[in-house]
């Protein structure tokens, strides 16, 4: 009953997504209906990351290019689908841009599985946990914090698409990965204050719920460099929430990121 309201509210708001639906249990992304309208301090990566999106996909729907710049106002069609062109091969992967069907016949789609990804280069033993760094798909990582893991990342039951990490209220929280700060802000309900950075054209990072932001957007940082304390910001504890998207997809953390 909840869940229907909630797409009849969406319906009656000529097709834009209310922040309603972000807080309905059912929510799960990808979304494939509606219109957004940008709102003050939203970037195209933060409204792509919202909707489950990747921002290249998203981006060329709306018939945008890099920089992918947006404005207050702008309305974003989400029932549009783009296509994504891989550098590596100069080819595009082409995705049908066509109406999805309304919101009360869909159903979210089930999580496909996904292979580990390749260790390129293993962390040198020994090393102190805080300079650990491991090379996966091109990318140097390492861990954004060096507390507990007290939830893991899962795509079925209580979903959660990353990993929650424990710690003390204004511990550093440092960059898992070298990269441009895409997003740095509180507009995302349930992440409180966010800051995502894009590592690559395929990988995002995400680090959630800090009690102050540190960095600004635009800016680039090194991996292990702080860019934020941690907090509570949108949660009921102090603690870091990251995540990792490939190519707009959530993904294992724990893969990617030097064993304990």
């Amino acid at each position: 009953m909840r869940v229907g309201l909630v797409f009849i509210l969406a319906l009656s708001l000529t097709g834009c997504n209310t922040s309603a639906i972000y807080q309905d249990d059912a929510y799960n992304p990808p979304v494939y209906w509606g219109r957004h309208v940008v709102k003050p301090g939203e970037s195209l990566y933060s409204i792509a990351w919202r909707y489950g999106r990747d921002y290249r996909e998203l981006g060329n729907a709306n018939n945008m290019s890099p920089p992918y710049s947006v404005k207050s106002g702008q309305v974003l069609r989400l029932d549009l689908r783009g296509k994504v062109t891989q550098a590596s091969s100069g080819r595009a992967s082409p995705t049908p841009t066509a109406k999805a069907p309304p919101p009360s016949q869909k159903t979210a789609p089930a999580p496909r599985p996904q292979a580990a990804p390749k260790v390129e280069k293993a962390p040198v033993a020994g090393a102190p946990l805080a300079k650990q760094a491991q090379t996966v798909s091109g990318v140097v990582w390492q861990w954004p914090h060096v507390g507990t893991v007290i939830a893991g990342f899962s795509t079925s039951g209580k979903v959660n698409k990353g990993i929650d990490i424990a710690g003390n209220a204004g511990d550093p929280v440092k960059a898992s990965a070298a990269g441009n700060v895409v997003y740095a802000g509180s507009g995302l309900l349930g992440y409180g204050n966010l800051i995502i950075v894009n590592h690559n054209e395929h990988f995002l990072s995400a680090y959630a719920h800090n009690r102050k932001i540190l960095v600004k957007e635009g800016e680039e940082v090194r991996a292990g460099q702080t860019i934020a304390e941690l907090g509570s910001s949108g949660s009921d504890r102090n603690k870091l929430h990251f995540e990792i998207r490939r190519n707009g997809n959530p993904v294992d953390p724990l893969p990617y990121l030097p064993p304990r």
